[in-house]
């Protein structure tokens, strides 16, 4: 990684959003909900799964986290209709988790049974370090209520989650893993790229061998190959997990992994609100982030 593309990484807001907006087009689906079925119905078609994000997180007032809760039943209702292989991904702070934790649990459980009843499935996202614990115990609560069509998001680079993943493998969870890319200080989360890639390989084989449901999301083939070592030497069947990716995101290795026999689901998201999710998806990929600064070079 260059000394150029992370020092346009770390300046991403000063870039002009139409060019950050083109280049990230890439990773999101588009505005509307017709978009994101759109993509969704694209990818089924070329063998992968989907999970809709609407856009959004860390709103100020209840009627806002009402009307993304009403997105998201609109989706479902879409999927269900057009017959889709799909479901939907939360952010709790888009459904009110600062606001009031009692409300966004009643917010989103009344979600997770609305997906219930289409059969579909609900999975929370995992955000910063801040909403951890309450996200987690959100979690805890809707299984407790009998909602077992609901799912949560661990992050290897965390330095808990090696304990948070014995705290729920009572629950028999699904669990998608990722590294994570949200800026947390070093007594929080690992700095080292080596020691977050072996913290994922650890805990993926925990999760397995503890009888979880596993979305391996990671775009790393490092990660990849040790995944499917794994998988290979449990002779685990393709129903107990899948991999995961995010749109627009090392195409090719997608197509290899499901070459490969094993089930994929693409992360798609779309919304009005897509600069924040740019900026963090390209701070995330500095090469992309320098990509965008020579092309705005370049038309001048």
């Amino acid at each position: 990684m260059s000394l150029f593309n992370r020092l346009v990484a770390t300046a991403l807001p000063a870039v002009p959003k139409g060019l950050v907006r083109k280049v990230s087009s890439r990773y999101i689906a588009g505005d509307g909900i017709e978009d994101a079925v759109r993509v969704v119905a694209e990818l089924n078609r070329s063998g992968a799964m989907a999970t809709v994000d609407v856009l959004g997180e860390d709103i100020e007032r209840k009627e806002e986290a009402i009307a993304t809760a009403d997105a998201y039943r609109a989706v479902l209702k879409e999927i269900e209709a057009r017959k889709l292989d799909g479901n939907v991904s939360v952010k709790l702070t888009a459904l009110g988790l600062k606001l009031d934790k009692d409300f966004c649990l009643e917010t989103v459980e009344k979600l997770v049974r609305d997906a219930a009843a289409r059969k579909s499935f609900v999975r929370i996202d995992m955000e910063d370090s801040s909403c951890t614990s309450d996200t987690i115990e959100t979690y805890r609560k809707l299984r407790a209520r009998g909602l077992d069509n609901v799912g949560i998001v661990l992050q290897a680079y965390l330095r808990r989650t090696a304990a948070d993943v014995e705290s729920l493998l009572d629950l028999s969870p699904n669990i998608r893993l990722c590294k994570g890319i949200y800026v947390e200080p070093r007594r929080v989360a690992f700095k080292d790229g080596a020691i977050v890639n072996r913290s994922y390989a650890t805990l993926l084989e925990r999760l397995l061998d503890g009888g979880a449901y596993v979305g391996i999301a990671t775009h790393d083939e490092k990660l990849v190959f040790e995944a499917e070592r794994l998988v290979r030497a449990r002779k685990l069947d393709r129903a107990r997990y899948e991999f995961q990716m995010l749109l627009g995101v090392e195409r090719e290795l997608r197509d290899i992994v499901m070459a490969s026999g094993h089930r994929m689901r693409v992360y798609v998201p779309y919304g009005k609100s897509w600069y924040a999710y740019s900026v963090r998806r390209l701070k995330e990929n500095p090469a992309i982030a320098g990509h965008v600064v020579r092309a705005m070079l370049a038309r001048k």
